[in-house]
């Protein structure tokens, strides 16, 4: 199964902000809505799928599984709250949030309950977020490579995860990228900018293109109508060898996601 290479994401948006983000952003065209347990936002995106009159094999939604119900005997059960939040019958992918912290709970038996819930149904594929080298080949471990439809991580020109993403694709498994403008930041890099003057795009239309040519998904988030429809057009902006080599020089593991007490020891 293919992930749709551009989707929207909700960290960070609630209640009405965003409902109003995900019923814009199903009219301009995205079929992709990112969202997770621990959001609180499940039920408002639900709402606005739910008002949109799509049909529900048109789109694309995700959920992540919070660290608190990673165990087995809690995983489904919190799976199918999400699903009821969302008013679907399954989610067309399902991700570990974050590994457990301090390996409280094993990657294996968190991957083992998510492919009973996809044999159950509840989800059509499975994948992990937020994972290292050490953890995806934990991962593969448990369940096989194939099983594992993405991981998600934090990836921007700043941030470029090299080694995880090298171990992945060897692997076969896709790269969902999040925090792809790194907070704004590398809209207002001198780089970014010249090479969007160059091509008449916005900073954010290059920073998404450079991710998506490097065939990664990506998943930006916008409460703005203008800033929504614009992201999309990222998908039809060629950057040249010359462009795409500049931006991999902004390297410089400037991460910005990790919070204490959940983030693995990073790569």
């Amino acid at each position: 199964m293919s992930i749709p290479t551009l989707g929207l994401g909700t960290f960070r948006l609630k209640d009405q902000v965003v409902k109003d983000s995900v019923t814009t952003a199903l009219e301009l065209g995205y079929r992709a809505i990112d969202t997770a347990q621990i959001y609180d936002n499940e039920a408002a995106v639900g709402e606005a799928i739910a008002e949109s009159g799509l049909a529900r094999e048109e789109l694309f939604i995700t959920t992540k599984i919070w660290v608190e119900n990673l165990a087995a005997d809690s995983l489904i059960d919190s799976l199918k709250e999400s699903l009821n939040k969302l008013q679907t019958s399954y989610v067309d992918l399902t991700l570990i949030h974050w590994p457990s912290p301090n390996g409280a709970v094993s990657v294996a038996e968190t991957l083992q309950a998510l492919v009973k819930a996809r044999q159950l149904g509840l989800t059509r594929a499975i994948g992990v977020s937020n994972f290292t080298v050490a953890l995806m080949q934990q991962a593969i471990d448990a369940v096989g490579a194939a099983e594992i439809a993405t991981n998600q991580i934090e990836l921007s020109p700043f941030l470029q995860n090299r080694k995880v993403v090298d171990f992945a694709t060897k692997q076969g498994i896709a790269i969902t990228s999040y925090m792809t403008l790194a907070y704004g930041e590398a809209l207002k890099d001198a780089t970014i900018l010249q090479i969007a003057e160059r091509h008449h795009a916005t900073p954010a239309q290059v920073v998404l293109a450079w991710a998506l040519q490097l065939g990664y998904a990506v998943i930006p988030s916008s409460t703005k109508r203008a800033n929504l429809e614009s992201n999309l057009l990222a998908r039809d902006l060629v950057l040249s060898a010359e462009d795409m080599a500049q931006i991999a020089a902004l390297e410089r593991n400037g991460r910005l996601v990790n919070p204490e007490g959940l983030a693995p020891e990073w790569d």
